[in-house]
């Protein structure tokens, strides 16, 4: 899959961004503890969804553990998803199968690193081992991992034919996540929500395409490489509809699933989709990312209110890790580098979303912080 789905701490409320981060080191660990270390790589924020809906249909299906430290938690421990969870172990398997279907097209289509001989056939031993290891978990779990092999084949066979319209580029994607996530329903006992996630599948599939592809098109055009915009002659007010209506069926397909507890999913598959259709977009038309209120002034957090004084000075490996705060800020994050202190979340003080234990006594800062709309509060309880 893609990087749609990427939260950050700010824009989440602790206990929500804990479960997240819960299913993200979860799939790691599973990957690792089923394939060894070198599986680790195809973590990936997409994949993680599979485990998220297998646990908000089934919590009591989806066992979690406390895991050791790491250093991309700044090296402390965490509540994770076990690898014993179905949920944990069919995200692996997604993520394995596609992740060696896109390593042998970027070996076919001779992409940057892949050009040289022995990068490629080590790249090509290694995708081999990443498909035979997620076709047996796949089997292992009932999951037909013959679709998304097919999937994957449809899309290089369709990129080579041309002439085909868009939503037809779209749909290998969109046939395989569907085929995922519907299977989610079948690992939770509740077989009745295949249907309609087998639907948000097919409309997050040709959203996460799409998005791929407007985020793709500068490099794509200035390097002659295929993209499904330029290949259909697709504008990109075109392709903002396309995704406004896949979001709207998204939406209306998440309504219909029958889950225990939909919180996490209703942020993940809601609010944060559309938060990676906007950055995509206003990055492809030439805008700067939109910032959230009261963050754009690096002297001061959301709300007005000053960092307190005597903070330690953050400091960031390498990997985007800050060592003071643990938090993990990846290069897109629109908090990449800069200070903790200069964010609500790492302040501790007056800070309504840490824990949502009384988020409602201070709303305004705490809607402000979010975006003004109380996003920060979405799935938590609060009213506000």
């Amino acid at each position: 899959m893609f990087g749609v789905v990427r939260p950050c701490r700010h824009v989440m409320c602790r206990s929500l961004f804990e479960g997240w981060m819960a299913h993200l080191c979860g799939l790691c660990l599973t990957l690792r503890a089923e394939h060894g270390q070198a599986a680790r790589l195809v973590t990936n924020y997409d994949g993680l969804l599979v485990s998220v809906l297998a646990e908000a249909q089934s919590p009591e299906r989806s066992p979690h553990r406390r895991a050791g430290r790491c250093a991309l938690r700044g090296m402390r421990t965490a509540d994770v998803v076990d690898a014993k969870a179905e949920g944990a172990r069919l995200a692996a398997a997604v993520s394995l199968l596609l992740a060696a279907g896109k390593t042998r097209d970027h070996i076919v289509d001779r992409d940057k690193a892949y050009r040289g001989r022995l990068v490629a056939a080590g790249a090509s031993r290694l995708a081999d081992r990443w498909d035979a290891a997620g076709g047996r978990t796949g089997s292992d779990l009932g999951f037909d991992v013959s679709v998304l092999r097919d999937a994957v084949d449809r899309q290089a066979e369709l990129e080579r034919t041309g002439g085909l319209g868009l939503l037809e580029l779209t749909g290998p994607t969109e046939t395989a996540v569907a085929a995922a996530f519907a299977h989610t329903a079948v690992l939770a006992g509740k077989p009745h929500n295949a249907e309609a996630l087998a639907e948000a599948g097919r409309f997050f599939g040709r959203l996460a395409h799409l998005i791929d592809a407007v985020e793709d098109l500068a490099e794509d055009r200035a390097s002659g490489a295929f993209n499904p915009l330029l290949a259909t002659g697709t504008s990109l007010a075109e392709a903002r509809r396309y995704c406004e209506d896949a979001l709207h069926g998204l939406r209306l397909a998440v309504a219909d699933v029958d889950f225990e507890d939909d919180r996490l999913v209703r942020v993940l598959l809601g609010r944060e989709v559309e938060r990676s259709v906007r950055r995509a977009f206003d990055v492809a038309s030439g805008h700067p990312p939109r910032h959230h209120p009261g963050v754009d002034d690096p002297r001061q957090t959301p709300g007005g209110r000053r960092p307190r004084p005597g903070w330690p000075t953050p400091c960031f490996t390498g990997t985007g890790v800050c060592l003071t705060c643990g938090l993990y800020q990846p290069e897109w994050s629109d908090a990449h580098g800069e200070p903790c202190t200069d964010r609500c979340w790492c302040t501790r003080h007056g800070d309504c979303c840490e824990g949502c234990g009384d988020c409602c006594s201070g709303c305004s800062d705490c809607c402000s912080c979010c975006g003004g709309d109380g996003g920060c509060c979405d799935g938590c309880g609060c009213d506000c």
